[in-house]
């Protein structure tokens, strides 16, 4: 979708080509999913992950979401993710320290644990919950499938989300009052409408927009695409324990036949993200959408000054009140987080 595609990690240098002013400075945010890790050569931690969020917006805090990042060695393998949870920890003691700016990041966190294990996983949630000095705030579970082999995988087979054994693990976040992530396809939300029947006192967040799949079978349909996920998103907005994450879309489609040589400008950014986000928030209502960077994948295609100044040109038009639950409002009430604006 970039120039450059062919690099380890993002190149800062392309990103850096686009520089802008920094639209409503002082407007507060909550980034409500970011990440952080060491990967195929590539390096975002606290110091890269502080490089861009003194990018000009009034970063409040920001919520860590699960990658698989700095999981134990060894050990019992339904245990090993509380390694990425200790790390968070130190991420947000470095923050905390003030040494990377005002931002807290990694204020809260939400983490992986294996929703198969059905009851049993009551007391490794407790283990992330001490692990994380008390950042832990939810957990995610990734069930994105297809039946068309052109499109990637992550669960490993159909329908996962609807598995007894997580309806039963499901029961146990509810009770500890911890929330629940999901990131799958459009194809499957109504598998989201279904378990938010379920368990109608359950805070679940519906990660990146629902997912569009605009590749693979789907490429060149995107209009056949967005009627079928308009209806999805639609009908999962109704159960009123689900909130919407805004981010994580395409810029430009394999067909982008502008120039490819410099990295989008907000407005570009905007025109290609408002139809899904505005169908979210139209769903939704301000007070259950929120907007997410998703970095440092997200900085493949536009810098982080680009992507804030994109979503804020999206609710130019929103009032006051409802850009405040949008930018944090929405964040802090999913995640129970104190924030002093």
């Amino acid at each position: 979708m970039a120039a450059n595609t062919g690099q380890k990690g993002p190149d800062d240098h392309w990103l850096s080509m686009r520089q802008e002013d920094v639209l409503e400075p002082e407007l507060p945010i909550i980034d409500a999913h970011h990440h952080l890790w060491v990967r195929g050569g590539y390096t975002y931690l606290m110091p890269e992950f502080a490089d861009d969020l003194a990018s000009g917006h009034n970063i409040l805090a920001t919520v860590y979401a699960e990658c698989h990042s700095m999981y134990r060695k060894d050990g019992p393998a339904e245990q090993r993710s509380i390694g990425e949870t200790e790390f968070v920890r130190g991420q947000a003691a470095m923050s905390a320290s003030g040494g990377f700016g005002p931002a807290r990041a990694c204020d809260v966190m939400f983490g992986n644990v294996d929703l198969t294990l059905g009851q049993a996983v009551g007391p490794i949630l407790a283990d992330h919950v001490e692990a994380s000095g008390g950042r832990f705030r939810g957990v995610r579970i990734s069930t994105g499938w297809h039946e068309d082999s052109r499109v990637g995988n992550v669960a490993q087979e159909p329908r996962s989300l609807l598995d007894p054994r997580v309806n039963d693990a499901v029961s146990v976040l509810k009770n500890l009052g911890i929330s629940l992530d999901c990131w799958l396809y459009h194809t499957q939300l109504d598998e989201v409408a279904q378990l938010a029947d379920r368990h109608p006192e359950l805070t679940i967040i519906l990660n990146h927009v629902g997912s569009p799949i605009l590749g693979g079978p789907y490429r060149g349909k995107s209009d056949q695409v967005f009627r079928a996920w308009k209806a999805a998103v639609q009908s999962v907005s109704e159960r009123q324990n689900v909130f919407v994450k805004l981010g994580a879309m395409p810029i430009r489609l394999s067909d982008y036949q502008g120039d490819r040589t410099l990295p989008p400008c907000s407005e570009e950014v905007a025109a290609a993200w408002r139809p899904w986000m505005d169908t979210c928030i139209e769903a939704f209502g301000p007070s259950r959408a929120m907007y997410e960077s998703n970095f440092p994948v997200q900085k493949r295609w536009c810098s982080y000054q680009v992507c804030w100044n994109a979503f804020k040109r999206i609710s130019a038009g929103a009032s006051p009140s409802e850009k405040t639950d949008l930018f944090s409002g929405a964040a802090a009430r999913a995640y129970r987080m104190t924030i002093d604006q």
